[in-house]
């Protein structure tokens, strides 16, 4: 049963995790871009959607993976309670969505017809709710069925995917340019690394691991005990309160030594 366990989730690959100003920093570039830059503007919408849904690789591109990924029919928009009909409404009635979710179909370690469900993030552009609008439009707009992918972006000439590989190099170019005070190499982070950055940037802001763990659908704490280490707003402070943390021991008590 152990084995089995191990297999449904795996050591995780230690990669950076994506700070929300390398994201900026992209969604900047996109709103910069002329309407013609299908893919690279698809490319910005995934990688909004990895980050604020924790998703694997294999779940936000369009590339043979041992996960499927999101298709345009996993997609929900609603207005408060309403969901929107994608067939039907108008491009400017998806537009007032205040939420959208995903809906797990054959994806790795999600439970079938398990729906995970985000709000706006309240910028506009750098936000999960638009990004699936976005590609909603875009892969309405070409007649695409629902099976096509979020990642795939449509031309006159036919289709192109957002891959992993594009993913990485868009992602190291902002590192790039963003530079050391990062506190880490472009070549340190990868189409992985926006499920970390997501799941970091909700551990510093407080929010309970046990529902990002939830979100992220990790089976054990594993990423998490590496994340608290690499959090430096979490760990900074610790040296300081270890100096003040006075304390005596009850006569006779032991502390395990592991």
């Amino acid at each position: 049963m152990l084995k089995a366990w191990k297999k449904q989730d795996p050591p995780p690959q230690r990669v950076k995790p994506i700070p929300i100003a390398v994201i900026r920093r992209i969604c900047a570039i996109a709103q910069a871009l002329p309407p013609d830059s299908t893919l690279m503007q698809a490319a910005a919408d995934m990688i909004i959607i990895a980050f604020f849904f924790l998703l694997r690789p294999g779940e936000y591109t369009d590339s043979p993976s041992d996960t499927t990924p999101f298709t345009l029919g996993d997609v929900q928009l609603f207005v408060g309670q309403r969901r929107l009909n994608l067939d039907t409404a108008s491009d400017s009635e998806l537009l007032l969505a205040r939420s959208a979710s995903l809906t797990f179909t054959t994806q790795k370690n999600g439970v079938p017809n398990e729906v995970i469900k985000l709000g706006r993030s309240g910028h506009p552009f750098c936000c999960p709710t638009l990004a699936i609008i976005r590609r909603v439009i875009h892969l309405r707009s070409s007649n695409a069925p629902p099976s096509t992918p979020l990642a795939r972006a449509y031309f006159s000439t036919g289709t192109r995917s957002v891959t992993p590989a594009l993913i990485t190099k868009i992602l190291r170019d902002a590192v790039k340019y963003l530079g050391t005070d990062l506190g880490f190499l472009p070549e340190e982070v990868s189409a992985r690394s926006l499920r970390a950055g997501g799941a970091m940037a909700l551990l510093v802001s407080k929010v309970d691991p046990d529902m990002i763990q939830l979100l992220g659908r990790w089976r054990s704490d594993e990423m998490f005990r590496y994340l608290h280490l690499t959090a430096e707003p979490i760990t900074k402070d610790f040296a300081r309160r270890m100096l003040t943390a006075d304390y005596t021991i009850t006569p006779g008590q032991l502390v395990p030594s592991y």
